[in-house]
């Protein structure tokens, strides 16, 4: 490589380092100096004021403790799961993989709001077992909360779980079986040690993940008058009387306990990693079971489905069908007037679904683009690579409300230089910079199983840079572009938190006209958004598999 060329090559690093600096670095640098400089200077006392505020230091309390709650309840349920899809003769129901995954993929305002109808005065549970009374009330409680959140996230902590005891040949335990130890004996010091490293990982993303939800305690918390981090910071940030200072101080300890759980997460996984997968490979079988042991399995799998998926889904469904509200699950009051209304008389809802379909399509797009030059320049960039990164995937490690705050401070004080501001423009820009990771891991996936053989090939025919991208790289990598791209349009398609803050005046998304009918009252129809909502992102994510799978690079 001569000097000229290795030049150029600096240069669009730094381009690279420079852009995504501004667009990712710059805004959380703003939320950090909102919190401690006041009139042009330093003052910690402001920020420290907030922190010890009794009403914030309730609401970093419920934060922590709801975490901690979310991650024991969802062990206690993932677990058993987990062992059951590994271990005995239902790892064989590979549909069940895709099924338990239907929690995690719901967005979690939706899957509360169906609680909150099942569960409710006269609601549903009520309606089909009217002999219980007012049992149903006691889930408008800390436990509820929990308990929601811990169904929308055990699907993530159980792939985890399953996936490293799939990694656990059946030889440890036979040996350990060989010198008499027993089932429970085995799973305690086999078994459980070896799945420490994994278990870190999963409880420390369940934990930060608790911590950075916003749906589920916007609407089921703040009934219950349970605030976290998420919903105070929101409040602060969009409530007169507005105050930003108080919304980035608890936005910068929420980004720091964020990171310390990520540096925890990295240090456990170090220490307890195990080598499981090597050359002398491993036995793969299955418990053999009672009939009854595998009859009390199919049980909880049954009632772990019906829970997490059946009661949401058929609230949602009942609810939006349903005529009066009124008389209830009652013969003859059902209708599917609700979502001919969507279509016809209701201008909100049309304007709705545009909006989001519009922001989802360029945010997406505008996101794989950026994603894929990104993995491609910087393929061979040596220290580079790892700075530009680490930059591009911070995103994925921060809070989506702390990110959103942090551009909307960044760009209000640039809003002279650059009006975006206030603007749609604005509600892409913050899309695409939050969801960039999704199109930089996924294309990064793809690159890493092409060689550079036929890159290589297409230089020495003649071939420059632009065409060996377009006619070689790109169709090879293309699979993961697509993927990429789908998750990125599903996320923003139904995205709240975002678009509750930054959402330009009269302007409404799928998320926020959902949540605001139900507010007000008409949860039939805020239902039957809700239900297209998951139709629509369901159906666009089965036909692009199709065509994933069907295409041969």
């Amino acid at each position: 490589m001569n000097r000229t060329t290795d030049k150029k090559q600096t240069i669009v690093y730094f381009t690279i380092f420079v852009i995504l600096f501004a667009l990712v670095i710059l805004p959380v640098i703003v939320v950090f100096s909102e919190a401690v400089i006041v009139d042009g200077r330093f003052d910690f006392s402001n920020a420290l004021r907030t922190v010890i505020d009794k009403e914030n230091l309730t609401t970093i309390t419920n934060s922590l403790l709801l975490g901690v709650l979310v991650v024991i309840v969802s062990t206690i349920i993932s677990t058993p799961l987990a062992l059951l899809l590994a271990r005995t003769r239902y790892a064989r129901w590979k549909w069940l993989d895709v099924v338990l995954m239907i929690p995690f993929m719901t967005p979690p305002y939706i899957s509360s709001m169906g609680w909150i109808l099942f569960m409710q005065k006269r609601g549903l549970f009520q309606q089909l077992f009217p002999w219980t009374g007012s049992v149903s009330e006691s889930f408008f409680s800390l436990g509820g909360l929990v308990l929601v959140m811990s169904f929308h996230v055990s699907p993530f902590m159980t792939t985890m779980l399953k996936n490293a005891i799939l990694n656990i040949g059946m030889n440890l335990e036979e040996s350990a079986a060989v010198s008499g130890a027993g089932f429970l004996y085995r799973l305690r010091r086999v078994m459980l040690p070896l799945l420490t490293g994994n278990y870190a990982i999963a409880m420390l993303l369940v934990f930060v993940k608790t911590l950075s939800e916003y749906g589920t305690p916007s609407t089921l918390g703040n009934r219950i008058g349970f605030y976290v981090f998420t919903t105070d910071i929101h409040r602060y940030a969009s409530t007169a009387p507005i105050d930003f200072g108080k919304a980035s101080s608890l936005s910068s300890i929420l980004i720091i306990i964020c990171m310390v759980m990520w540096l925890a997460q990295s240090y456990t996984t170090s220490k307890h990693t195990y080598n499981l997968v090597g050359g002398k490979g491993k036995k793969e079988s299955l418990y053999s079971c009672r009939r009854a042991a595998e009859v009390i399995g199919g049980v909880y799998i049954f009632l772990v489905v019906a829970v997490t998926i059946g009661v949401p889904y058929f609230s949602v469904i009942a609810t939006s069908l349903i005529k009066l509200r009124g008389y209830g699950l009652a013969a003859g009051n059902f209708t599917f007037q609700h979502y001919v209304e969507l279509f016809t008389k209701n201008s909100k809802g049309w304007e709705a679904l545009a909006t989001s379909t519009f922001l989802a399509v360029v945010s997406a797009t505008i996101a794989s683009i950026m994603g894929t030059l990104i993995v491609v320049l910087i393929k061979k960039a040596g220290r580079w690579k790892k700075v530009i990164e680490g930059e591009a995937l911070l995103p994925e490690m921060l809070p989506n409300i702390v990110l959103v705050i942090g551009m909307m401070l960044f760009w209000n004080k640039i809003y002279k230089l650059l009006p975006l501001y206030n603007t749609l423009g604005f509600m892409v820009l913050v899309y695409v910079v939050m969801f960039l990771p999704y199109s930089i891991q996924y294309v990064s996936s793809a690159i890493m199983q092409t060689g550079d053989s036929l890159m290589e090939a297409g230089k020495v025919c003649g071939g420059n840079r632009s065409y060996v991208f377009l006619h070689v790289t790109l169709p090879l990598i293309m699979r993961g572009v697509m993927q990429g791209w789908m998750m990125i349009f599903i996320i923003v398609f139904r995205e709240l938190v975002a678009a509750s803050l930054i959402s330009p005046p009269n302007v409404q998304t799928v998320s926020t006209f959902i949540v605001r009918e139900f507010e007000q009252g008409s949860a039939s129809v805020a239902m039957a958004m809700a239900l297209i909502c998951v139709v629509i992102t369901t159906t666009l994510l089965i036909i692009l598999n199709n065509v994933i799978g069907k295409k041969k690079y």
